[in-house]
C-alpha cells in the first residue's frame, strides 16, 4: 500500500510500516537500474550488520539502493529530504554524517528516467544482460506515449522511479 500525498511521504511511510512489522533493517531498491545485481543487495545485507546506512548512489544524484538500520531511522528527518531531486544522495549523506552514523557507499550506477538515459546506458556503460539490452533497444526504436498517475509504482521502462526522480509525466519516445 502507498500511503501519503507526496513521494517522500509514501516512501517514508513504507519504510516505517516495514519496521513496525518487527524488522530491524530495510533495504530499498529502485526498479530502473539495469546494472543492479544480487551482489549489491547481498553486500548491503552484510554491511548492515555493522553499518547504519548503505547507499547505492545513482549517477543523477538520487539512489538505486538504500539499506538502513531501524534504530537510525527518523521519519521526520527523512520527510524533510529533497525527494525527487539530484541533491537527494548528498543530503542523505550529510544527514547521516551530521549524526555520526557510519555509512557505506556502493558503486554509482545509472538509472533510467528518460530516453537520453537509455541512450547513455547503451553507448557508454558496461555490458547488460542480452535480454535487457534487446528490450532497451526496442524501446528506443518504438514510439509510445505514456501517462501515469502520480501514485503508481511503475516498471523500469516507464522511465521514472519511485525512489528518486520526478513525478511521472507524459513521454514521447522517438
Amino acid at each position: 500500500d502507498q500511503n501519503g500525498s507526496s513521494f517522500g511521504e509514501r516512501f517514508v511511510t513504507a519504510i516505517q510500516e516495514v519496521y513496525d512489522k518487527g524488522f530491524d533493517n530495510v533495504i530499498t531498491i529502485g526498479n530502473d537500474s539495469p546494472h543492479l545485481q544480487a551482489r549489491h543487495i547481498l553486500d548491503t545485507y552484510q554491511k548492515l550488520k555493522s553499518t547504519a546506512l548503505v547507499l547505492g548512489p545513482s549517477r543523477d544524484g538520487g539512489f538505486y539502493l538504500m539499506g538502513l538500520q531501524k534504530n537510525h531511522f527518523n521519519a521526520d528527518s527523512f520527510l524533510r529530504l529533497p525527494w525527487q531531486t539530484k541533491a537527494l544522495s548528498a543530503c542523505i549523506i550529510r544527514l547521516v554524517t551530521s549524526r555520526k552514523m557510519e555509512t557505506h557507499l556502493l558503486e554509482t550506477l545509472v538509472d533510467l528516467d528518460s530516453i537520453e538515459d537509455i541512450d547513455t546506458l547503451l553507448k557508454h556503460t558496461k555490458p547488460l544482460n542480452k535480454e535487457v539490452l534487446k528490450l532497451l533497444k526496442s524501446v528506443i526504436n518504438t514510439k509510445i506515449h505514456i501517462r501515469l498517475p502520480d501514485t503508481v509504482f511503475i516498471d523500469a521502462l516507464a522511465f521514472t522511479t519511485h525512489f528518486n526522480k520526478g513525478s511521472p509525466r507524459s513521454l514521447l519516445l522517438q
